[in-house]
């Protein structure tokens, strides 16, 4: 049967990068399982156990011959993944066969394993999120100045600029920034801790040492890159761990939810518009279309990530004492899929952020519509400065302003307020000055300067920080 009957899960096949797919592949944990072992015995011999340099070395001449098939007949027989890798390690091993794996659980390998691929999934997270920073940086700099309505409500409101709406966005992504980069200040291992977290079984081995069983952790861990350990714990490493790193996904992902959906509603706008190849189908039906189409899919996997944290939740919480399987299966499938969702989301929005296309006439376009309005204080003010009486001039300006919203809303005419109050004497004090009364600029406030002070003084640190990890370019797969 052709394998493209089977299903395959769309992250592998169309969303993910490869680069994600590999660290959560089975040819990366394998081969940390077996760099866990050679620690492992390197240590126990280095402190004294009955441990040869010839066995240790043969561990290490076959730490990447993998025979994946023997392992999977392995599996079936004695239905224990851990001991199928172990056997099949000891048959190209015979020497160092019996030494495999001494004194250890099997979480000793899955569960420290499973810490470093996520620490590495968490490294190429923090990648791609500065690169997306980067990219609406120079986006929001360079429309920093640009005018454009601002809404509450989804209702025209008072102007921002397009660059200040990018440092909203960019602001969001620096906040999730800060949480990546202390949860990533706290990554530790599991440790050497045994069957159910006493190391009862090392210190079988080192004839009740203690001393000797707390310094075979630390080596262990040094072999593998780590200074820190859990203190204490059960069989495994604490699965809130796994809860805590599922919301910081979960925050980047709300991020380029919120981002999407703002782009999808500028592009409908005709504002702002995500890019568009020049062979890119938009409808199979309506040729015309061009559909939001990128930033649809990372509103559509950031709802998916959005529904993950609650599951590790659950998890956390229902582990029994020292530990139950049931957190197995469970998180094989939750954990890898929040990677994948967010290295999608991520490798989108780098796609997006870049390539954004801005139509300033129709953003001029739309400023002038709702200007008048917006103008009409101003209007008054100077009014009132000429002489005029503020409450007759309110009223007066009340008036018009209807009738130039009814010519808007009932015959789709253009704003005529500014034409009606040109036309009427009570307001001959701006006659001739209201195209400068009414410069949008004088709308914007410090959008410009905030926008501006923000990138200097908080984002701008963060790329210097990161500057040998940006150039990245995002990749639409499909």
């Amino acid at each position: 049967m052709s394998e493209k009957r089977y299903y395959e899960n769309p992250l592998n096949t169309r969303y993910a990068s490869r680069e994600m797919l590999e660290n959560f592949g089975d040819e990366k944990r394998f081969r940390l399982w077996r760099k866990l072992w050679i620690a492992l015995a390197e240590s126990e011999m280095e402190l004294g156990l009955p441990i040869t340099e010839e066995q240790v070395e043969e561990l290490k001449a076959h730490e990447t011959d993998i025979d994946y098939q023997k392992a999977e007949e392995y599996e079936r027989k004695v239905r224990h993944d851990v001991m199928a890798h172990v056997k099949a390690y000891g048959d190209v091993c015979p020497k160092a066969a019996g030494i495999i794996h001494l004194g250890a659980t099997s979480c000793f390998v899955d569960c420290n394993s499973e810490l470093i691929i996520m620490h590495d999934g968490l490294e190429i997270i923090l990648k791609k999120l500065v690169n997306v920073m980067e990219k609406l940086k120079n986006f929001a700099l360079r429309y920093k100045d640009v005018p454009t309505l601002g809404f509450t409500h989804l209702q025209p409101a008072q102007l921002t600029t397009v660059g200040k709406r990018a440092a909203l966005w960019l602001q969001d992504l620096m906040l999730d920034y800060e949480s990546l980069t202390a949860l990533l200040e706290k990554v530790r291992l599991r440790g050497v801790k045994g069957t159910t977290g006493t190391q009862a079984s090392f210190l079988d081995l080192f004839d009740g040492d203690g001393e000797k069983v707390k310094e075979l952790e630390r080596r262990v861990i040094k072999k593998l890159g780590y200074e820190k350990v859990y203190p204490v714990t059960g069989q495994t490493y604490p699965r809130k761990f796994d809860y805590n790193v599922l919301c910081v996904l979960s925050q980047i992902a709300q991020s380029a939810y919120k981002f999407s959906n703002d782009i999808r509603l500028l592009q409908s706008m005709k504002e702002v518009e995500e890019p568009f190849e020049t062979s890119q189908v938009g409808s199979s039906a309506m040729a015309y279309k061009r559909n939001p189409m990128r930033c649809e899919r990372m509103g559509s996997l950031a709802r998916y990530m959005l529904s993950l944290p609650v599951n590790s939740a659950v998890t956390a919480s229902t582990q029994w004492f020292e530990r139950t399987l049931d957190d197995s299966a469970n998180r094989r499938i939750v954990n890898a899929q929040a990677f994948l969702t967010v290295d999608a989301i991520l490798n989108i929005y780098m796609n997006v952020a870049e390539n954004l296309v801005v139509y300033e006439k129709v953003i001029a376009k739309h400023v002038a519509g709702e200007l008048p309005f917006m103008a009409t204080e101003n209007i008054i003010m100077k009014c009132v400065k000429a002489g005029g009486d503020r409450q007759q001039l309110h009223e007066r300006i009340r008036v018009l302003s209807q009738e130039a919203g009814r010519m808007v809303k009932e015959e789709g005419k253009e704003n005529d307020l500014l034409e009606r109050i040109a036309s009427d004497e009570m307001f001959a004090a701006v006659h001739g000055k209201l195209d400068e009364i009414v410069s949008p600029k004088k709308f914007i406030g410090r959008a410009s300067e905030q926008t501006e002070e923000f990138i200097s003084s908080e984002i701008e640190p963060i790329l210097r920080r990161h500057a040998s990890l940006l150039g990245l370019k995002g990749d639409v797969k499909i």
